[in-house]
């Protein structure tokens, strides 16, 4: 798998970084992990053809995560001319999310006729989400956004590629991320003072338990960008908009 990392930054573009989404291909296909009201903006960025994007996976619903779908969806009806389904997998209440915010920033978008079928699937922390040998599985993680926010688990082939979501620490992150080639997680803060996201000074402390190969620090706050020469690991990597990994 090749990640592009399409936009690393908080809801509030910290850095000149544009909001959360990430761009996976497997060989076989391509999907986004998360898509930020900036994501097609990142995307011309990065070099990378919307076309080519076969599913989105969404974290949670806050707008700096979900919100690039409104974009994407008018982009795909009205300049790619799409046929082909696109698929949408996110947590419980996500197509009711994008509609009611669609009708809010396009009055009437949602009742036009498309030539290709948006289907939404929800995430079930019970199951895996399977789809073209490609598995997610997902557990809830503590980041209130008006219905459960979850932690992603990507497994394809012999690679495994985990994704926090917003959250603070909580200890299902252990599970999720286990002998994965690579685990992202959110960094919003560099000390302890702001709940429901992750800060470092918390997240140094439990490495020796993250079983992980690398770990990638995303989503980072102005005074957590202030401490980036503080980050002194060898497996931990700082994200940066445009950078790309292979998985």
């Amino acid at each position: 798998m090749k990640l592009t990392i399409v936009g690393s930054g908080d809801a509030f573009g910290s850095g000149g970084r544009l909001q959360t989404c990430f761009h996976v291909a497997t060989g076989e296909f391509n999907f986004l992990i998360d898509c930020g009201a900036s994501s097609l903006i990142g995307m011309e960025r990065a070099g990378l053809d919307p076309v080519g994007v076969d599913a989105i996976f969404i974290s949670h619903l806050h707008g700096d995560h979900f919100a690039g779908l409104i974009w994407w969806v008018l982009y795909a009806r009205h300049v790619e001319k799409r046929t082909r389904p696109l698929i949408i997998v996110g947590p419980q209440g996500i197509e009711a999310r994008y509609l009611t915010t669609a009708e809010a920033l396009f009055p009437g978008s949602t009742g036009k006729e498309t030539h290709f079928e948006l289907q939404f699937h929800e995430h079930d922390t019970a199951a895996t989400f399977d789809w073209r040998g490609l598995s997610c599985s997902a557990i809830e993680v503590c980041h209130p956004s008006g219905a459960p926010s979850h932690g992603l688990r990507f497994e394809f082939g012999d690679k495994v590629l985990s994704y926090s979501g917003d959250t603070e620490w909580v200890d299902g992150l252990f599970q999720l991320s286990e002998g994965a080639d690579l685990h992202i997680n959110e960094c919003f803060a560099y000390q302890p003072g702001l709940r429901y996201h992750t800060n470092w000074l918390a997240l140094r402390e439990k490495l020796g338990d993250i079983t992980a190969r690398r770990i990638l620090l995303t989503h980072m706050s102005r005074p957590m960008l202030a401490h980036l020469r503080d980050v002194e690991e060898p497996r931990v990597m700082i994200a940066h908009d445009g950078l790309v990994i292979e998985v």
